[in-house]
């Protein structure tokens, strides 16, 4: 979305440009436009530069939640069978209650 905003300025910072060289006006000299000009274009660029640095850095987060999901849905996953394992230690005798709750616990 910035990407398309800042092409967008950058197409009516070309167009004022233009219309500038035609038109002129009585308020700057022709130097002073151009300097002012040539000024919103470096920070065009520069604002540009920073968007795409943004972008890199945005992926690179990016890339390193989806490693952080996977490896907490395999902790998750390998927590859930430790205390399975457990459960499973602890009971020597075995009881329809101890069963439904190992039942819910599974679900």
């Amino acid at each position: 979305e910035l990407e398309n905003q800042l092409t967008t300025k950058s197409r009516t910072l070309d167009e004022l440009k233009q219309s500038l060289a035609l038109n002129g006006s009585a308020e700057q000299t022709p130097e002073a436009q151009s300097l002012r000009i040539t000024e919103l274009c470096d920070m065009v660029d520069s604002i540009v530069s920073q968007v795409a640095q943004f972008k890199t850095s945005m992926q690179s987060v990016l890339e390193q939640w989806r490693v952080y999901d996977e490896v907490y849905a395999e902790v998750s996953l390998m927590t859930t069978r430790y205390l399975y394992c457990i459960e499973q230690c602890k009971s020597s005798v075995v009881t329809l209650e101890a069963l439904e709750n190992q039942v819910k616990t599974l679900q």
